[in-house]
């Protein structure tokens, strides 16, 4: 009775979405914290019960852990996971809740010239993805420095970031899949809206005819496509992109939802856990994006801010 009252379906793609049906998955099987996420978006919510699931993830040290990066997860503070809190605050316009600690922590973790490591080294004594492995300074940067300084941090740490970020800019050629999306993100948040224009244009060579990137060492199939690299019609970085090929990728996105109501991931499974939070971001993920791009009509707040990576 219940899945039949909440029932909502897309009038505006080429395929329906079943809103009652992805509801219901994130019920069965998203974890807490984005139960909370989905319940603000499809029924109108309050954020405060989100607000403390997200706390749950937080370390005395300012950072966030507890495999809130469903990739790493060990207990302690991560440069993924702590991006990903930082994505989850802004989808709630909540950006300067813990910021100062934010910002302090990422201080200690990043190298003398800004950049900020992937994966810490605490991360190896726990279970990861095998991917997840510490180097120096990464596309989490762009990600870092993006989200803080829209949110008005103030840190030595975050002017070496924004020039290291420049930097990294002027090398194009190098910034392949996640160092183009993180990039972009960058681009899409900076005040320096001019050069901003002016940077994402020099980045248009490097997509694929559909707008597309491939994901280097991914899955066969593993590509980052428009619509994940620019989210939002707002954004800057949505003038790389035809209104023909956002059209195409958010009809493969309805597309894409799952017989039991819920999307799935094209990168490589390695644990039951990872799975189904995975499954849960995702799922979330496609409402957002459905919703920011005019494809369903939703009763929560409408937000063109949210990042995800896969959501990171």
């Amino acid at each position: 009775m219940w899945k039949k009252q909440r029932r909502l379906i897309s009038s505006v793609g080429n395929v329906t979405v079943d809103v009652a049906a992805a509801d219901w998955f994130i019920y069965s099987s998203a974890r807490l914290l984005d139960r909370h996420r989905a319940a603000v978006l499809l029924h109108d919510s309050p954020i405060e019960p989100v607000l403390r699931a997200l706390a749950a993830y937080r370390n005395p040290d300012g950072g966030y852990g507890h495999a809130l990066e469903p990739d790493v997860r060990g207990p302690y503070s991560e440069t993924t996971s702590t991006l990903h809190a930082l994505e989850v605050l802004d989808e709630l316009d909540a950006l300067g809740d813990p910021l100062a600690d934010v910002a302090d922590w990422v201080a200690t973790v990043a190298e003398s010239d800004g950049g900020v490591p992937f994966v810490l080294p605490t991360a190896a004594g726990y279970p990861l993805a095998a991917w997840m492995v510490p180097d120096g300074g990464s596309h989490l940067t762009f990600g870092l420095a993006a989200l803080l300084g829209q949110a008005g941090a103030r840190t030595a740490w975050l002017d070496a970031a924004d020039e290291w970020c420049w930097q990294r800019l002027r090398h194009v050629e190098d910034l392949n899949a996640y160092w183009l999306k993180y990039a972009l993100d960058f681009l899409d948040r900076t005040a320096d809206a001019d050069r901003a224009v002016r940077v994402i244009e020099t980045l248009r060579h490097l997509l694929r005819p559909d707008g597309s990137v491939p994901v280097p060492g991914g899955t066969d199939d593993e590509t980052l496509s428009a619509l994940t690299l620019s989210p939002s019609p707002a954004a800057r970085s949505r003038a790389l992109f035809t209104n023909e090929q956002i059209s195409v990728c958010l009809d493969a996105l309805e597309a894409g939802q799952q017989g039991d109501g819920g999307w799935t991931f094209d990168w490589a499974a390695w644990s039951p856990a990872q799975t189904d939070e995975w499954r849960g971001l995702v799922t979330l993920k496609a409402l957002q994006t459905l919703r920011t791009n005019g494809r369903l009509r939703l009763p929560g707040p409408l937000s063109s801010n949210t990042a995800s990576r896969k959501a990171t």
